[in-house]
């Protein structure tokens, strides 16, 4: 109880001790710098509107950094802007510019180096190398930042938001556009990716690897090289997503690679090249989510297995699946297809007469690209017709035995 009340007094006085800094021209305190040595911890440096071009500014106490009306850090394309090397620091309010473009050291906008409970909030970061960089970070936040970059080949620009072997982050309603990955993940557990925009990068809207028990949730992915790619790794929740306009050669919604043990829920893919793309994976479920306009609602490859896909609505896509093998190891179940033409006697809503997804002009077209050119031909159309009748070559398995009669209210 003693220790209990010692802490508690420590920290009192701590706070009632705790000063704030004003940096600006009509100041005694005219740099960041200047202020960052006087400061303490526990202080609040407050800098008010100008432009400040001090090089690298480094953080290495816990301070709160708040911008007012936005002053700009300039990086002047040189340095790495703003460097976090302390814990529970907050960095609010500061339009952070022009950092250095380096392939070796990736300086930034905003990086944090081995920290806990930081936090990066409300900034606008425009024309960095990588936007905002967690390296080995735990418990941090990065919310409602606008994050700009202007990159044309992925090799010679950054990431949006970068983390790196970290853990229990945060990463809510930023908007990313104009990097090579808007989000990317490397060994990241326990993370929540909410309320994103992230639109316009050269590569990947959102980038997973090895990065178990994560998830993601209600983020806009739109127009970006690929939607989400989400590789060797397992435990992952994907729900309420929008997966829209990716498009391109190979390109799709979502990329899943080498998961397992993962769950897609209420997620709309609309006017993708491919929807989902799924390549090694294993006991993923596929629910309640909107195929819709894509060229492919999902392309499951072969070695897919025990993936169960349920409740789901493929609505005006070229082709609603396709898979470049024979062997069915994956589950249908009560989907919803606009392209079904069977009945209902008993009026229980699941049409009376099973449906083959997989079309046989979709076999050809995986087999040989070129064919694309015969689709809507009078000669395709006839042997699609003859297939559902007769099926011959597509497989007998690849089957949802229990069709829906009327598309989900999802």
């Amino acid at each position: 109880m003693k220790n209990l009340l010692l802490i508690i007094c420590a920290l009192f006085f701590s706070i009632v001790n705790a000063k704030t800094i004003a940096v600006g021209n009509q100041f005694p305190c005219k740099k960041i710098k200047q202020a960052l040595l006087l400061a303490v911890d526990g202080d609040t440096i407050l800098v008010y509107k100008g432009i400040y071009k001090e090089g690298n500014i480094l953080i290495n106490k816990k301070v709160v950094f708040i911008g007012k009306n936005f002053p700009t850090l300039d990086g002047q394309q040189k340095y790495e802007v703003v460097s976090i090397s302390a814990d529970s620091v907050i960095v609010k309010g500061f339009r952070i510019i022009n950092s250095g473009y380096a392939s070796l050291d990736d300086p930034c906008g905003i990086k944090v180096y081995d920290r806990t409970f930081v936090k990066i909030e409300n900034n606008i970061l425009d024309n960095n190398f990588f936007g905002i960089y967690l390296q080995n970070c735990k418990n941090c936040l990065v919310k409602n930042n606008t994050i700009t970059a202007y990159g044309k080949q992925e090799q010679l620009i950054g990431n949006g938001i970068h983390c790196w072997k970290s853990d229990n982050l945060q990463i809510i309603a930023n908007k990313i556009s104009g990097h090579r990955d808007g989000i990317y993940f490397e060994f990241v557990t326990q993370s929540i990716i909410w309320r994103n925009i992230s639109n316009k990068n050269i590569r990947y809207g959102l980038h997973f690897m090895f990065s178990n028990d994560d998830a993601y949730i209600t983020n806009v992915f739109k127009n970006n090289g690929a939607g989400v790619a989400v590789m060797f790794t397992k435990n992952v929740k994907m729900y309420n997503n929008y997966f829209e306009e990716n498009w391109g050669d190979s390109a799709y919604g979502l990329l899943l690679k080498e998961i397992a043990d993962s769950y897609i829920f209420n997620n709309k893919f609309a006017r993708n090249t491919s929807g989902i793309y799924m390549e090694g994976t294993s006991r993923i479920k596929v629910e309640k989510n909107v195929f819709e306009s894509n060229g492919w609602g999902m392309k499951i490859q072969a070695s897919c297995m025990e993936n169960e896909i349920v409740n789901n609505n493929y609505l005006k896509n070229t082709f609603d699946i396709s898979t470049n093998g024979s062997l069915v190891l994956n589950t249908f179940n009560a989907n919803y297809w606009d392209k079904y033409e069977g009945y209902d006697l008993d009026k229980n809503g699941l049409g009376d007469v099973p449906y083959h997804p997989l079309s046989l002009f979709a076999i050809l077209i995986e087999n040989t690209p070129s064919a694309m050119l015969l689709y809507r031909s009078f000669m395709i159309t006839l042997l699609d017709k003859s297939e559902k009748i007769l099926p011959s070559i597509t497989p007998d398995n690849f089957i949802d035995k229990t069709p829906l009669m009327k598309s989900l209210p999802l």
